[in-house]
């Protein structure tokens, strides 16, 4: 309890950062000079009550409660070190995923990194049909030169993913490589990634005006603004009976069912 206390207070007062890794079993046994099983006890305490994530083959990390986009790089970049990578995402445009990706692919192609399979699943919405947001301020209604704009930013944005992991396996880099997209009714109102089946990160999008140019004319619309969402992590590590596992579970489930349900492939 002793040394639970000392490493919850650490973590309350951010001597060791959301995301920072602690020191290994044995380091902290010798700083508190208690016996390891003390140490993995209390370790045991802190995570369940979602102060810390142990993380396969890396150690103990504070867990991440609330981050902004860039706090997603680091976990998927841990992910491409393990032999067999997944990545889901079902969201808006998919341009903070391409963004997060692209070192991790590089490090590939450049031998840094040998996994034996990915792969990547996107879910992202229909632009040819209306949504009923984003829409124009004036009248709340669909705007279709949007819906192009947006079907523009989408394609690139997950074409480019598509084409990049593709290419690993044209190489011959990668033995098993796939990423496929999916579009499925409106956008949603948050944005989800599914790492390796036990790490899912979270976030609503914040409703924003905003002008766009659009057919050489301003127009004022409410958007959903991707950049602008924090994302909340949770972790199958923390239990499957916690919350945060819990979660992992239902969110893997979720993306499931609309993925071979209602999903159909994008042109």
């Amino acid at each position: 309890m002793q040394v639970a206390h000392q490493l919850r207070a650490a973590i309350l007062t951010r001597k060791f950062a959301p995301g920072d890794k602690l020191p290994s079993g044995p380091e902290l046994a010798k700083s508190f000079g208690v016996a390891r099983m003390t140490v993995q006890q209390a370790i045991r305490q802190l995570r369940d009550e979602g102060l810390v994530v142990t993380r396969q083959g890396s150690g103990v990390f504070v867990r991440e409660r609330t981050a902004r986009p860039v706090g997603l790089r680091p976990h998927i970049e841990q992910a491409f070190k393990r032999s067999e990578v997944s990545i889901e995402f079902a969201g808006f445009s998919g341009e903070t995923l391409h963004g997060a990706i692209q070192e991790p692919l590089d490090n590939i192609r450049a031998g840094k990194l040998v996994p034996e399979s990915i792969n990547v699943r996107i879910l992202i919405p229909d632009t040819s049909r209306p949504w009923s947001l984003p829409c124009r301020v004036d009248d709340l209604e669909d705007e279709p030169l949007f819906r192009k704009r947006a079907e523009r930013i989408t394609s690139r944005h997950a074409q480019a993913i598509v084409e990049s992991v593709q290419e690993l396996k044209d190489l011959g880099l990668v033995a098993s490589a796939s990423a496929e997209v999916r579009i499925c009714g409106e956008p949603p109102r948050f944005k989800l990634y599914v790492i390796n089946g036990e790490e899912a990160f979270f976030g609503f999008y914040p409703v924003t005006k905003h002008t766009v140019a659009l057919g050489g004319e301003p127009q004022a619309i409410y958007d959903l603004m991707g950049k602008d969402a924090e994302l909340f992590h949770f972790a199958l590590s923390d239990g499957e009976d916690s919350t945060s596992g819990q979660f992992v579970i239902q969110s893997r489930a979720w993306f499931d069912s609309l993925w071979n349900t209602v999903a159909r492939e994008s042109a």
